[in-house]
Parts: C-alpha cells; structure tokens; sequence
C-alpha cells in the first residue's frame, strides 16, 4: 500500500512570508520520507470542514510546480480539480508542463466540482450539477487527444477548439494518469471505469459499496477492475508523539483488506516535519508490506 500527502491548509504560524522555504521543507522531507504522492487542494477559498473561509490558499497548479522542484520521485497532483476552474485546455497544458518539468510525475486528478461559494465569490462559472458531469466527461476525452497524436479539432457540447496542439508533449506514457475524484454511484464512478487510471474515494462505512460499484461499472463498459488504482482520503495522524501510529496502521490495514491501494491524506502541523518523518519510519514501511 503507497501514501500520500495531501496539503489542504497554508495557515502556518510563520505566515505568508514563511510559506515558501516551510513549503519546500515540507516538500523534501515527504519525499524522502517515502510518501508516494504529492498533493493539493484545489480552492481559491478555503473550505469550512479544514478552516474559515479566510484562511490562506495558494493556486494549485503553481503549488505543485512549486513542490516539483523541491521534490524527486513523489506523484504529483490535486485532490482533486473541479472541472468548472479552467477550460479544458488550459487545464491540460497545466498538467503537461507539470509533467515534463517533473520528469513525469503528474496526475490529473479531476471531479465535478461542489464549493458554489468560491466560484460565486471570484466570478467562475457556477454550472448546474448535470451540466457540470456533462463538462467532466468532456474535458476527459478533450485531455485524452491532447495527449494523443491526433492535433485535429474538437467538438463538443461544452466545448470547441480548432487544433488541439501539445507540444511538448507529456513524458508519461501513454499520458498522465487520470484520477476522477467522487463517489457519486451512477456517474461518477461509470466515469472512473470508462476513462481513469485512479478513483478517489472517502473512508465512510459505505466504501466497500462503492467499490463493488465500480467493479460492476468496470463490468458493464468491460474494463478490467483491478487496471483501476483505488485510492482514498484518509487522515494520517501518527499523533505528536506517536501515540496514535499502531490505530493508524491498523486502519490502512483494514483499507487495504478492501482493496485500496494507495490512502492520501493531511498530516497535522505539517510544517514541522516530525510527524512526516515519524510516517516515514513507522508507518509507510508496514504500509508497503500489506
């Protein structure tokens, strides 16, 4: 079973002013710690379940170029983009750069999209929830022939381009993975079997449903199941002096016994780097002997 980091909140206690080099720490130390994934949210806001909406928020794309270059081996990716922030070929022009200035570490990690409060707030588009599914598919398959050697137009719904020029090209192959965040039962995970490397998924009692939902997806459009990465958002907390690491692991276990792969998730104050290296030593080595 792999980790990952996921930094949701940028309100440190040294400020603003701190936020690159703590960043960068945090960036390395993770890395080095063996954490498989790194990423962020994608909010302009911050939203009510992690801190007021107030609270510091950096831009996701130029976040994770900023941990590209402060990190060697770790994935890097949002969880998860909602799919109403960029057009579809800005959002794949950001994920290729990513890619290639990484060496070919990034993810698109993508999903409807929900926080009507940040996108009325600055001026997004807020489209009505079908629409917003109709989008995501769109922009999937839009993102897949920019990843191809077919530059020819497209035509959707939504959306219209004359030439779907990429150049350069992303280093992974066949293209970046594509993970579809969402465990909404009739679309969302129909999405994740027909198109994505990855689901995102929370850790509520009903997962192993989820799960066995997407395998009938998988079933229905014939997409081997286990092609699929399943990934979930857990919490790590080893506790400040790792009070909590045994219940932590034994979660991951119990995950991993439902078929999960990879748990993403926050790490409490994790700008000082004892609990990312507690992970590295405790936690993530019993993890990747599941």
């Amino acid at each position: 079973m792999d980790i990952g980091l996921q930094i949701p909140d940028f309100t440190w206690p040294n400020g603003a002013s701190m936020l690159g080099p703590e960043l960068a720490a945090v960036a390395r130390t993770a890395d080095e710690a063996g954490f498989g994934y790194l990423a962020v949210m994608d909010h302009f806001f911050q939203i009510s379940v992690v801190g007021p909406t107030e609270n510091d928020m950096l831009e996701a794309y130029t976040t994770l170029g900023f941990l590209a270059a402060h990190s060697e081996r770790a994935k890097l990716l949002t969880v998860i983009s909602g799919v109403h922030y960029r057009e579809p070929g800005l959002l794949a022009k950001a994920v290729t750069t990513l890619d290639v200035l990484s060496g070919g570490r990034a993810m698109l990690g993508i999903g409807a999209g929900w926080n009507e409060e940040e996108s009325r707030g600055l001026g997004f588009p807020f489209p009505p929830l079908a629409e917003r599914f109709e989008r995501l598919e769109e922009t999937v398959r839009y993102m897949l022939q920019m990843w191809s050697a077919d530059d020819g137009p497209f035509a959707g719904k939504h959306y219209q381009a004359d030439r779907l020029l990429n150049v350069p090209q992303a280093l992974s192959r066949p293209h970046p993975p594509i993970m579809i965040g969402g465990g909404g039962e009739r679309k969302t995970l129909r999405l994740v079997a027909q198109y994505a490397q990855a689901c995102n998924l929370f850790n509520t009692p009903d997962l192993e449903h989820k799960l066995d939902v997407l395998r009938q997806h998988c079933d229905t459009v014939g997409r081997d199941y286990d092609e699929i990465t399943k990934t979930v958002y857990q919490p790590l907390d080893p506790g400040a002096n790792g009070e909590k690491t045994q219940q932590l692991i034994d979660e991951l276990g119990r995950l991993h016994g439902l078929g999960v792969q990879v748990a993403i998730g926050s790490v409490p104050d994790v700008q000082q780097l004892d609990r990312l290296q507690r992970i590295g030593t405790d936690v993530i080595p019993v993890a990747a002997a599941f």
